[in-house]
C-alpha cells in the first residue's frame, strides 16, 4: 500500500513551503526518516525526511513549486508496486520543460497578492465552471508570478501557461508582459511602479539594456527573504552605532588554560561564548537593550533570548538560544555550537528562529576589522563582532602587544540614546578585560 507524502507544517505561522530540492527521485529507495526533499519557508530552511521506508514511486511537485501544508508531494510504495506500476508514475514526458520553466519561478516568498479581477478580489457572481482552470492556474503558479501578476495588474487567467496542468510560469508571464498583454488587461495603464512594501519587485524581470554578459539567476527564497527584512529594518529603525575596542589578552589566557576541560566536556570553548556571556551580564544592568518597540510602548522582555548569526552556503540564519541567561559558560558553549551545526545541516525547528531579543553577529571570522551590522528586528540592538588581532598599545606609558578586536553596537536611536548605548558597550568592555576566572 503505497503512503502520500505531504508538505509539512513547519510552525504555527507557516502556511505554505517551496520545495527547492528533491534528495530522491522517483524509482530511488528511501529509509524511513531518510531525508527524502528540501524545503524552504519564510523562517528556516529544512531537509524533510521520509515517513517510511519503500519506493519513491511519485513526485507530485516540481522544485520550484510553492503549496499549501498537507499538500502531497510524493508517494512512497513497496518495491512490487513500483515494478508493477500500479502507484501513479514520475512526471510524463512533459514534465522536463515543467521543470525548467518552474524553477525559474524558485525564490518567491509570501503569501499571494489579492489580484484586481481575480477570484480573490471580485468574485463572479455566476460562478461558471469555465473559471475552475483560470482559478487553478493562479493556485498553481509561484509567489514570484503572482507578485509580478499584481505588480503589473495582471490577471493570471487572461496568462496562457505552459507548465504543468497549465501552470502560469515566470518566462509565461514575462512574455505576456513583454507582448504588451499587461497593457490590454490594465486598460492601456502603464505597469504599476514598485511600492514602499514591495522593494523587491522591480527586480523581477532583468534589464534588456544590461551591458555586457549577464547570467540571470532568481533569488532563493532564504535569499528573498534575507533582502526584504534588511530593507524593512532600515526604515523601521534609526540605525546608529558605536564602536569599541575591546582587549581580550585575559580571555585568551583563561581559554588556553580551559579549553581542554571543555574538550573533555564535550563542549568547543570559543571566544563567543566569552562575549555571549558578557552581553548577558551587560544587559541585565541595561534591560532597555533587551526591548522591543510596539507601537507607542516599549516592551521590556524578561528573557534574554539571544540570536547567533550563522552563515550559510546561500545565506545567513539567526537561531535563538532560549534564556540564554540561565546558561554557565559551559552551556553557552554547547548552545552555540548545537544550534551552529543544526543551521548548517538545516536540522533547525522554525520556533528554534523565532523570539530573539538581542542578536550577535561575527563578521570578523572571515577577517573584517568591524562591520555596521543592521538590527534584527523587532530586536532594538545588535553586536558586530570584528577580528581578533594581535596589535601593539600602549600600556602603562610603554609599547605592548595585545590581542584586540573590535565590537560594534548598532542600536535604534528611536528608544536607546547614545549614552545609554555607550553605558552598555563599556560593561561588556570592562566584563570581557577583566572576566572573572571563577565564571570559566
Amino acid at each position: 500500500m503505497s503512503t502520500d507524502v505531504v508538505m509539512p507544517q513547519m510552525g504555527e505561522s507557516i502556511a505554505e513551503g517551496t520545495i527547492v530540492r528533491w534528495i530522491k527521485q522517483v524509482g530511488d529507495s528511501v529509509e524511513r526518516d531518510e531525508p527524502l526533499f528540501e524545503i524552504s519557508t519564510d523562517k528556516v530552511d529544512a531537509e524533510i525526511p521520509s515517513p517510511v521506508a519503500g519506493i519513491v514511486t511519485a513526485i507530485k511537485v516540481d522544485v520550484g513549486e510553492t503549496v499549501p501544508v498537507d499538500s502531497v508531494v510524493a508517494t512512497i510504495g513497496t518495491a512490487a508496486e513500483a515494478a508493477s506500476g500500479a502507484t501513479a508514475a514520475a512526471p510524463s514526458a512533459e514534465r522536463p520543460a515543467a521543470v525548467e520553466t518552474a524553477s525559474a519561478d524558485r525564490g518567491a516568498a509570501g503569501a499571494p497578492d489579492a489580484l484586481p479581477g481575480s477570484a480573490a478580489s471580485s468574485p463572479s457572481a455566476s460562478g461558471a465552471p469555465a473559471e475552475t482552470g483560470a482559478s487553478d492556474r493562479r493556485h498553481k503558479s509561484s509567489p514570484l508570478v503572482r507578485r509580478i501578476a499584481s505588480e503589473h495588474r495582471i490577471d493570471l487567467a487572461e496568462v496562457p501557461g505552459t507548465g504543468s496542468g497549465g501552470r502560469v510560469t515566470k518566462r509565461d508571464i514575462m512574455a505576456f508582459i513583454e507582448g504588451g498583454g499587461a497593457d490590454r488587461t490594465a486598460g492601456a495603464a502603464a505597469p504599476a511602479a514598485a511600492s514602499p512594501a514591495a522593494p523587491l519587485a522591480g527586480a523581477t524581470a532583468p534589464s534588456a539594456a544590461a551591458p555586457g554578459r549577464v547570467e540571470v539567476v532568481p533569488m532563493s527564497v532564504m535569499r528573498r527573504t534575507i533582502a526584504e527584512h534588511m530593507i524593512a529594518s532600515r526604515r523601521t529603525s534609526a540605525h546608529v552605532h558605536s564602536v569599541f575596542d575591546v582587549d581580550f589578552t585575559r580571555v585568551a589566557a583563561l581559554r588556553t588554560a580551559r579549553k581542554a576541560d571543555y574538550e573533555r566536556a564535550g563542549a568547543r570553548l570559543t571566544y563567543l561564548a566569552f562575549i555571549a556571556q558578557a552581553v548577558i551580564e551587560a544587559i541585565r544592568a541595561t534591560p532597555v537593550l533587551n526591548a522591543s518597540i510596539d507601537g507607542e510602548h516599549v516592551l521590556y522582555k524578561k528573557d534574554i533570548n539571544l540570536g547567533i548569526a550563522v552563515t550559510l552556503e546561500d545565506g545567513l540564519i539567526v537561531p535563538v538560544i532560549k534564556n540564554a541567561d540561565e546558561r554557565n559558560l559551559l552551556g553557552l558553549s554547547r548552545a552555540i555550537a548545537d544550534v551552529a551545526d543544526r543551521a548548517r545541516t538545516k536540522r533547525l525547528k522554525p520556533d528554534e528562529v523565532q523570539g530573539g531579543t538581542f542578536t550577535i553577529t561575527n563578521p570578523g571570522s572571515f577577517g573584517a576589522s568591524f562591520g555596521m551590522p543592521i538590527i534584527n528586528q523587532p530586536q532594538v540592538a545588535i553586536l558586530g563582532v570584528g577580528a581578533l588581532e594581535k596589535r601593539p598599545v600602549v600600556v602603562n606609558d610603554a609599547i605592548a602587544i595585545r590581542l584586540r578586536a573590535y565590537l560594534v553596537l548598532g542600536y535604534d536611536h528611536r528608544l536607546i540614546d547614545g549614552a545609554v548605548a555607550d553605558q552598555f558597550m563599556a560593561r561588556v568592555k570592562h566584563h570581557l578585560e577583566n572576566f572573572d576566572e571563577a565564571a570559566v
